[in-house]
């Protein structure tokens, strides 16, 4: 029984250990015929990802493996995201010894100012009787807004349909929403509700995508200081 034991043991430590040296071959392979790439792009603070690791800013050396792919994505906030996949496989072209990236500036942030009146409540207090800032009020708000989804003067409330904006990376949609919050003294809440999704030409409905945006599209930047100026 022992003799057997032992022979066993002795069976799988040769198998332990072949299988040790044939990825320790493996791994010499891929370091042997690794490819290195000084890789450097046109922002200096730009953050460069390798495989979804942050490797460094600016300019960063990519090793490719024998045999293997590598995905680098460059990003900086006011720039289009850039993605670049160099593989060192005999079927795909031999990677460069240097490469440059000239970041291109982002379309929609050039489109829309940075602001924290956006996706809150502001509250807007009025001396005007309340047909008359109801009237203002819905003025104001077609001027930027072509379809009002809901309006009901007796409770006070209105709310737009959203409004698309397609870029090169992005979606914006945009909304306003009002309601009536006090009838002595007259206010309202109003908030603008912008938001974003990561790709082009995300459907208006798919909300799963969409996420608060802390800038508003240029179009809609005098909404909320005209509503506070004039229903004074």
């Amino acid at each position: 029984m022992k003799n057997t034991i032992k022979i066993l043991f002795f069976l799988l430590t040769i198998s332990f250990t072949s299988v040790n040296a044939e990825n320790t071959l493996l791994n010499e392979s891929s370091l042997l015929g690794k490819k290195k790439i000084k890789l450097s792009c046109s922002e200096i603070d730009a953050e460069i990802f390798i495989d979804g690791k942050l490797m460094g800013s600016g300019e960063v050396e990519v090793v490719v493996l024998n045999k293997s792919c590598v995905t680098v994505r460059i990003k900086k906030v006011g720039f289009l995201i850039q993605k670049i996949v160099f593989c060192n496989k005999k079927s795909a072209s031999k990677p460069p010894k240097t490469y440059y990236v000239e970041l291109a500036k982002d379309d929609a942030y050039n489109s829309s100012i940075s602001t924290d009146m956006a996706n809150i409540d502001v509250e807007i207090e009025t001396s005007k009787d309340e047909k008359a800032a109801w009237k203002l009020l819905s003025q104001i708000v077609t001027n930027s807004f072509d379809v009002i989804e809901i309006t009901d003067r007796e409770t006070g409330y209105l709310r737009t349909s959203w409004t698309l904006k397609s870029f090169k990376q992005s979606t914006i949609r945009t909304r306003i929403i009002v309601r009536q919050s006090s009838t002595e003294p007259l206010k309202y809440k109003v908030k603008l509700i912008s938001e974003v999704a990561e790709n082009a030409g995300v459907s208006v409905k798919k909300d799963e995508l969409y996420s608060d945006w802390d800038r508003i599209l240029r179009k809609y930047k005098d909404i909320i200081s005209e509503l506070l100026t004039r229903l004074k």
